[in-house]
């Protein structure tokens, strides 16, 4: 696979909202979680301009990106999405070492993370381990927390 990864661009919002909406759905939540977690997937181009961006493209097209800022003097992966018909074929894992090299050269010593439940094995065979849990309103009835993962850089 050719990917390219570049700058994101503001004029790609709205592109890279319906990546993060189409990933966040492959994993089988309900409907109605999907509607109530969509603004926050849904991404303005000031967001691009503001934060650190970067997109995986294939063949001209952008298949997954992610964001990276800083949490509490670390650097922190805020989205790392993948189209579904690229999940498991090399497009995260590219992703997200290209996070861990910019997150060196910017001089952070540690990468953290809030992991969706689903991708907590990706991102163990990245080398992140979980360091703890950030609770969430339960959503029918069902208890959510996503795990924050860590790794020194």
């Amino acid at each position: 696979m050719n990917l390219q990864i570049l700058r994101a661009a503001p004029e790609q919002a709205n592109e890279l909202s319906r990546i993060a909406l189409a990933a966040k759905a492959h994993w089988g939540y309900p409907k109605h979680w999907l509607e109530i977690w969509a603004p926050q997937l849904t991404f303005r181009p000031a967001y691009f301009e503001e934060n650190e961006g970067w997109v995986a493209i294939l063949n001209e097209k952008p298949i997954g990106f992610y964001t990276l800022q800083e949490a509490n003097g670390n650097a922190s992966i805020e989205n790392l999405w993948v189209l579904p018909e690229f999940i498991g074929k090399g497009v995260g894992k590219t992703l997200f070492l290209h996070a861990v090299e910019r997150s060196r050269q910017r001089g952070y010593e540690t990468l953290q993370l809030e992991a969706d439940p689903n991708a907590v094995g990706f991102y163990e065979k990245m080398g992140m381990h979980k360091i703890g849990e950030q609770r969430y309103p339960e959503m029918d009835c069902q208890p959510r927390s996503l795990p924050i993962m860590e790794m020194k850089l």
